[in-house]
């Protein structure tokens, strides 16, 4: 392993917080193991100092969460020197308030809300890191993304309409085609296709790099939001107080699947959440 370089007063500390339901191992040892890589890199530019990893268990299920010891009981925490809890929820708790559980462990200069189905690129914490370091106006930054099979996965957005919304989540190809125009807009398909830092209204929650005390400031994700929307609600709150970038180089990939393919219950998720976020920050019908 290259020599690491010497650590600098600015080096944050990180807390990194990650929510399970029955979520996949063997991807979850993968997300793991590539944000342990990604660890070690940031150190070595001098962009990171401790680094605390907290898992929140909302799957209250005895068998589950003892597998989920034995996976993460495989993973080299002490040679990397990161500290890894497992937290048990005694309810699920919604994705949103799983995340405000690990939040309130911790008072870490930056957190990162990161999916158990991404897998982080070796530089990206490094690169991260240091932009915040450099551009104190910016509270959270946000990731070029990419699907398992390499295409893009558009992980900025711009304020949704309820059209939008129902055509992502339920039209089939030949109907969204007829929207394309409409659908790459609200994807920022532009501000990808620049390739350059660009400020943007709304960041996934698969991965979201935040200052630490701006997270806190603003009370963590709402709980109202059980699942979905949550990021949009905490983007438009963090963007109070400072702006979100889109950071190209920093780069991600995403293994999550779309929402009309997850069932029903998803679904109806889906619905309520969209129903509250609207009546709380407008309807846009088109």
């Amino acid at each position: 392993m290259p020599a690491m370089a010497t650590l600098t007063a600015a080096a944050p500390s990180l807390c990194v917080s990650v929510v399970v339901y029955h979520s996949d191992l063997a991807r979850l040892e993968e997300t793991l193991s590539a944000l342990l890589v990604a660890v070690q890199k940031a150190r070595e530019a001098a962009a990171l100092t401790t680094v605390a990893v907290l898992i929140v268990d909302n799957s209250v299920c005895r068998v589950y969460h003892q597998a989920l010891h034995d996976t993460i009981g495989q993973l080299p925490w002490e040679r990397t020197e990161v500290v890894c809890r497992v937290l048990q929820a005694a309810a699920n708790l919604g994705y949103g308030a799983g995340h405000n559980m690990a939040l309130e462990q911790g008072a870490s200069e930056c957190h990162l809300v990161l999916n158990p189905d991404i897998v982080t690129d070796s530089r990206a914490l490094a690169v991260g890191l240091r932009y915040l370091r450099e551009h104190p106006q910016v509270v959270l930054v946000c990731p070029r993304g990419e699907l398992a099979d390499g295409s893009p996965a558009y992980l900025s957005k711009r304020m949704p309409s309820v059209l939008v919304l129902a055509l992502r989540a339920f039209a089939p190809p030949w109907l969204q085609a007829r929207f394309a125009a409409r659908l790459a807009a609200y994807a920022m398909h532009d501000v990808h296709a620049a390739g350059r830092p660009s400020a943007v209204p709304l960041a996934s929650g698969c991965f979201m790099l935040v200052r630490g005390a701006v997270l806190r400031r603003v009370g963590g994700f709402d709980p109202a939001f059980f699942l979905y929307f949550e990021d949009y609600d905490l983007s438009l709150r963090l963007a109070g107080l400072g702006d979100l970038h889109y950071l190209p180089e920093m780069r991600v990939r995403h293994y999550g699947g779309e929402t009309a393919r997850k069932g029903l219950r998803h679904v109806a998720c889906f619905l309520r959440a969209g129903l509250r976020f609207f009546h709380r920050y407008g309807w846009r019908w088109l």
